[in-house]
């Protein structure tokens, strides 16, 4: 840095006195520790560029062209991609409306199902068993089995069972 600085210097007192200005003393100088600016798009075009093998060029030019039937293909290869998309999506929407009428269905469920156990709680709460007994007692002349009138079946792999009275009632 100090050997940049000290050709700087000769440089610039040797033509201070000329009054002429050569490319390099127009402001490519640099004044105590600071870094001269790099001038990047030079340096680009100086640097040789490199020769391309005869295979690579012509690699990169079949790469380039698109024939025909790959032309088909990709359009093909689309098609069926968004085909595949569409009927995805439409499953997907048709999903999503069967999931929201089974919530609403099972909603109207729940709801029939608690208007039933109030209805059901409201019926039993305004029975009055006592009074359905004296009814049945005073009013019909019921009167509760005696040891005698109980008869005690088994029941042979039928569900309902008949029986005929002796008596003829």
């Amino acid at each position: 840095m100090a050997q940049t600085a000290r050709r700087n210097t000769t440089y610039t007192n040797r033509n201070r006195g000329t009054g002429q200005k050569t490319g390099r003393a127009q402001g490519s100088y640099v004044y105590g520790n600071t870094a001269r600016k790099l001038d990047l798009q030079r340096q680009l075009e100086e640097q040789p560029k490199r020769q391309l093998s005869h295979e690579v060029r012509k690699n990169r030019d079949k790469a380039r062209h698109m024939n025909f039937g790959y032309v088909v293909f990709l359009v093909a290869a689309l098609c069926a991609a968004a085909f595949v998309l569409v009927n995805y999506i439409q499953m997907q929407a048709e999903l999503t409306n069967k999931v929201e009428n089974i919530a609403s269905l099972e909603s109207e469920l729940n709801s029939k199902k608690l208007a039933n156990d109030e209805e059901y709680s409201r019926i039993t709460s305004s029975v009055d068993l006592e009074e359905i007994k004296r009814a049945a007692i005073g009013e019909l002349g019921m009167t509760y089995a005696k040891e005698g009138q109980i008869i005690m079946y088994t029941a042979e792999g039928n569900d309902s069972m008949r029986k005929v009275s002796e008596s003829g009632n």
